[in-house]
């Protein structure tokens, strides 16, 4: 009887589709259909993070800080893939699968970013973070890798930030595009202080092909998954 009901389970499993490096424990094949079913009902989520909130769930120090658990009710297990820093905005991917989050965190996904810089940045500047600059990185200096960087000439619909960045009698400012495929710490920023346009506002705009679109911040969208590209 035991014999029987294992090899409809067999069967059963077998109708499943199987992820392309699941391994099927023939041995035990109650596990793998537990196994089999956990893997299907992940769960993705984009996130427009709002400024002032940290890229995580659970801030353990005695200041209270904004957490993304506060932005959506999201799933138990729910972990953000890489991060954006509490003063960044923009797109930020979410899943309850941490070998999704393993492959975007990757290098080889481009990230990337509208920059809003303290003055006119010009087309000089600009060739300067395309070709690489030096940054500080761990108390050592670090040559960033060549990247796609363009003038932004019309000011992006992001509306205002939480904060106010600072008074326009300041002096103007301007935008750049910057899309990197590496994640130094707050690099982007670094990179525009390198060519002397200290960055005011950052906003991620793009995954690989996942894009920002017009979600506003503090909306989640879930969706069934990022398939980005590599």
């Amino acid at each position: 009887m035991e014999r029987r009901c294992f090899s409809c389970l067999e069967k059963t499993i077998h109708s499943f589709k199987f992820i392309d490096d699941f391994k099927y424990y023939k041995n035990n094949p109650i596990f793998a259909f537990e196994k089999k079913i956990s893997m299907s009902l992940h769960q993705h989520f984009i996130l427009h993070k709002p400024y002032g909130y940290l890229s995580q769930f659970i801030y353990e120090l005695k200041r209270k800080k904004k957490l993304l658990g506060e932005l959506h009710d999201f799933p138990v297990g729910t972990m953000a893939i890489g991060r954006l820093d509490e003063d960044s905005e923009g797109l930020l991917l979410l899943t309850t699968d941490g070998k999704m989050s393993e492959t975007i965190r990757s290098r080889k996904v481009d990230k990337e970013y509208y920059v809003q810089v303290d003055g006119i940045i010009d087309q000089e500047a600009i060739d300067k973070i395309r070709e690489g600059v030096e940054i500080g990185f761990n108390g050592t200096k670090y040559i960033t890798k060549p990247c796609k960087a363009s003038l932004i000439h019309e000011i992006p619909a992001f509306g205002a930030r939480g904060k106010k960045i600072r008074d326009e009698r300041h002096g103007p400012t301007s935008w750049a595009s910057i899309t990197v495929n590496e994640g130094k710490f707050r690099q982007v920023r670094k990179m525009t202080a390198a060519v002397g346009f200290p960055t005011l506002r950052l906003i991620r705009v793009r995954i690989g092909n996942v894009h920002l679109n017009d979600l506003q911040a503090g909306e989640v969208l879930e969706v069934e998954n990022f398939q980005i590209e590599i």
